[in-house]
C-alpha cells in the first residue's frame, strides 16, 4: 500500500546536500510541527561543534521543514534517513498511523503526530538524536556552559560550530543562535 510519508527537518539536512538522500524527497516546505530545538548535541563528526537537536529541556519553540518522502514504505524512508545521518535505527525517530512510534520523549512525538493527522500523512520519520553536552561537558547546557564548550574545542571546532549556526534554516531562532549573533 502505498504511503504518504513527511521527513521533518531543521538543521543540515535542509542546507547539506546528499543527492542520494535528496533525490528521495520532494521540495522543503516551511509550515511543519512546532518543536523544541537549541544548539545542544555536541558533533563528533563536525569536530565538537554544537549542532541542532530536539531538545525538550532546553529548546524553543520553532516551527520547522518538512517535505514528502518518495517512498511509500516507512521502513525505506527511514533508512533513507538514516544512511543520510550516518546513524544508527535507534537515532531515526517515527510515527505511523497505526500506532508504531519511536521517539526519544513522548511531548514531540505526540505534537508531531497531532500535524501529520492535520496534513494527512501517514507516517513521519525525523533524526532523533538527543542532546549530549551534559554527558560531554559534565555541566547542564547553558547559553554560558555553551560558549565555554566553544572556547575549549579547536579552531576548527569553532568554525564548524560557527559555520553550523549561520547555515541554520531563517526559521531557526534559539537563545545560543541570538549569542552567536550579537557575540
Amino acid at each position: 500500500m502505498s504511503e504518504r510519508i513527511a521527513i521533518l527537518g531543521w538543521g543540515s539536512l535542509l542546507w547539506d546536500g546528499r543527492p542520494d538522500f535528496d533525490n528521495w524527497h520532494g521540495p522543503w516546505q516551511f509550515d511543519g510541527p512546532v518543536l523544541k530545538i537549541e544548539f545542544s548535541r555536541i558533533s563528533s563528526s563536525r569536530l565538537g561543534a554544537l549542532t541542532l537537536v530536539l531538545d525538550p529541556m532546553n529548546g524553543s519553540d520553532n516551527q520547522v521543514a518538512y517535505c514528502q518522502s518518495l517512498r511509500s514504505d516507512l521502513s525505506e524512508a527511514v533508512e533513507d534517513l538514516r544512511i543520510r545521518e550516518g546513524t544508527s535505527l535507534a537515532n531515526i525517530g517515527y510515527i505511523h498511523r497505526d500506532g508504531r512510534t519511536r521517539s526519544r520523549d513522548d511531548g514531540s512525538g505526540s505534537i508531531i503526530n497531532a500535524w501529520a493527522v492535520t496534513r494527512a500523512f501517514d507516517a513521519v520519520v525525523w533524526t532523533n538524536l538527543q542532546s549530549n553536552f551534559t554527558q560531554k561537558t559534565g555541566k547542564p547546557f547553558s547559553i554560558s556552559a555553551a560558549a565555554e564548550h566553544i572556547r575549549s574545542i579547536s579552531e576548527d571546532g569553532r568554525r564548524a560550530t560557527l559555520e553550523y549556526v549561520a547555515k541554520a534554516p531563517d526559521f531557526i531562532d534559539t537563545p545560543f543562535r541570538r549569542y552567536c549573533a550579537t557575540s
